[in-house]
């Protein structure tokens, strides 16, 4: 096979939630035990460090992991779903997964993961797991793909986990309320190994506080313990203040990177504590110092692939995308949208199905114009759908079939001092970078 027909048979013979929504979804840890036990637990060979939430954890893996490149380890990354290609799931030292490993991988290997009938987030797991143990890494920093407890990644022994906030995601799997997510999320948790909790609310407070004390975990809560003193937007992304760190400048732009910021340097503080951000090269004694911290902020997306972060495509008109897709993640976007300084705003809007769309619709601007459009997915909502929910809101538009046309559309009405947004949905955002960049 070639290497698309390879990401193809992955896609399409392997139950995938992210194309199919529910019938997609394998809960449970079974054949992620039979594929760890297959592959002789590769996992055991380095160290790894957990994240979950449900947002902001692609952008604290990320950063995680450019800051340990930037101290001198071979770092995995694995995280999900990818945006224009899907080596970008499974990355070393920040270049993606080379396409003959994984044509070899796939060839060699579904003798015995066909029978088991996995889903395709339990082979992809199971390939990452592999392909860090064949290339010897130090540490990898995994993200778990959905809810923490039964979720195929939750096979680790991490040094250190992270969960970073709880919304409401995927309620049909985790729970009809933050309770019963952060009790989802928490299932990460892992006896004696420190645990970092982003935001917490009242209701998960107090799972997180029950959990750890459980499995004798060690609870590091970052609202208690501020990092960041202070945020400021400028034309290059956020400049942070921080408390130990001085002043970091943030390649990642968007209002809801500074929760994760606190987060991550929390983090940062805690590898310190434990070694684990020693420069690889140096002398044991010498600490991590601010130099690797602020290089990795500022080149975190040069150094690991990073996409869709309030990302910039251009300048004139103003064009940027951003894959929040949840309505904890709009709160901060429409926020951020109301700050825009522009003559005329343009949004190319989508989502998937499984989504509060209503929720998020009721956040967004009303002096704009929309671009109603689908994503190349079978779980999107339908253009017109949006367009009739939108009118009901007082919100002005037109309904497009594709990102593509969406997008074009928007070009061509969009002056120099306009402003367009593209996003809604993750895959909204990687049918644009595919097809329109």
């Amino acid at each position: 096979m070639t290497y698309q027909e390879t990401c193809e048979y992955l896609y399409n013979q392997m139950p995938m939630f992210e194309r199919q929504g529910a019938s997609g979804y394998k809960e449970g840890l079974d054949n992620s035990l039979k594929l760890d036990e297959h592959f002789k637990h590769p996992h055991h060979k380095y160290r790894t460090i957990h994240v979950a939430g449900t947002n902001g954890k692609g952008s604290c893996a990320h950063t995680l992991s450019a800051i340990l490149q930037s101290c001198g380890y071979k770092v995995g990354l694995y995280t999900s779903p990818h945006l224009v290609d899907f080596s970008e799931r499974i990355r070393y030292n920040g270049a993606p997964i080379p396409e003959e490993y994984v044509i070899d991988f796939v060839e060699k290997e579904k003798v015995f993961f066909e029978p088991l009938q996995p889903s395709f987030f339990e082979v992809v797991t199971a390939m990452a797991f592999k392909y860090f143990a064949d290339m010897e890494v130090d540490i990898a920093v995994i993200e778990v793909g959905m809810g923490g407890r039964l979720d195929c990644t939750n096979i680790i022994s991490p040094i250190l986990s992270i969960i970073t906030n709880i919304g409401f995601d995927h309620t049909q799997f985790l729970g009809n309320s933050l309770e019963q997510i952060a009790m989802e999320k928490a299932g990460i948790m892992k006896k004696g190994v420190p645990v970092i909790i982003g935001e917490t609310t009242p209701e998960t407070r107090m799972v997180f506080e029950a959990v750890a004390a459980e499995v004798k975990a060690p609870l590091i809560l970052a609202e208690e313990q501020p990092e960041v003193k202070s945020c400021v937007q400028t034309d290059k992304g956020l400049t942070y203040q921080t408390e130990n760190y001085g002043i970091l400048e943030g390649e990642l732009s968007g209002n809801y990177q500074e929760k994760n910021t606190n987060t991550i340097l929390c983090a940062v503080k805690e590898l310190e504590k434990m070694g684990y951000l020693y420069p690889v090269s140096s002398r044991p004694d010498y600490i991590c110092q601010n130099k690797e911290v602020r290089e990795s902020f500022k080149r975190v997306c040069e150094l690991t692939g990073l996409q869709g972060r309030w990302q910039t495509i251009k300048e004139s008109p103003l064009t940027i995308c951003d894959t929040g897709h949840n309505l904890d993640g709009w709160k901060y976007l429409s926020e951020q949208l109301k700050t825009v300084s522009c003559q005329h705003m343009h949004i190319v809007f989508g989502m998937v199905d499984d989504k509060d769309f209503e929720g998020v619709m009721a956040l967004l601007p009303k002096t704009a114009t929309y671009y109603f459009t689908k994503a190349s997915n079978k779980r999107a909502v339908s253009e017109n759908v949006l367009k009739i929910y939108a009118q009901g809101l007082g919100l002005q538009g037109e309904s497009y079939p594709d990102v593509v046309s969406a997008y074009q559309a928007a070009q061509d009405a969009a002056d120099e001092k306009d402003f367009v947004f593209i996003g809604g949905s993750s895959y909204v955002v990687a049918d644009f970078l595919k097809n329109c960049i």
